[in-house]
């Protein structure tokens, strides 16, 4: 599928706020609304995007930490990555779980209400998931800017 400048705008303005009605991105990219709804529909039926999501404000929530973890698996082969992956998806403070290529096997984002408590999920959650062995942990200071996927620009020419 070739995509042009009109649907890399579309992409944009759905990557800001996917709950935008077709009127709202029609009006903004210079077209009706039922031929954005059309744009739309191609779009997500291509496969360039799936789904909506909700962001939660982990602040507002209550989770005023977030803190990143490299994982390196103290025990490579005695429990599968599968096993590992299951029971870290299942701590509900864990919000990302990536499989990563180099000094860590896995990199976790995970949310706490404080240092206490991080050390708390820490300790008693992930430090006693099967195949755990070394960890680093990262606070994050402040996140300065959340891009859409890939900034969803339009590949430049020549």
């Amino acid at each position: 599928m070739t995509l042009d400048d009109t649907d890399f705008a579309i992409l944009r303005m759905l990557a800001r706020d996917a709950g935008q009605g077709a009127g709202a991105i029609g009006r903004a990219c210079g077209l009706s609304q039922p031929a954005a709804w059309r744009r739309i529909k191609r779009l997500r039926e291509a496969g360039v995007f799936g789904g909506q999501r909700l962001v939660l404000d982990a602040a507002g929530l209550g989770f005023g930490v977030t803190v990143f973890l490299g994982v390196k698996l103290a025990t490579k082969g005695r429990v599968s990555l599968d096993d590992f992956e299951r029971a870290v998806s299942a701590i509900p403070e864990v919000q990302t779980v990536e499989h990563v290529l180099g000094l860590y096997d896995y990199r976790l984002r995970v949310v706490a209400r404080d240092l206490p408590d991080f050390e708390r999920v820490l300790r008693r959650r992930i430090m006693t998931l099967p195949g755990a062995g070394e960890v680093e942990a990262n606070v994050l200071l402040s996140e300065e800017r959340r891009p859409g996927p890939l900034g969803v620009s339009a590949p430049s020419v020549g």
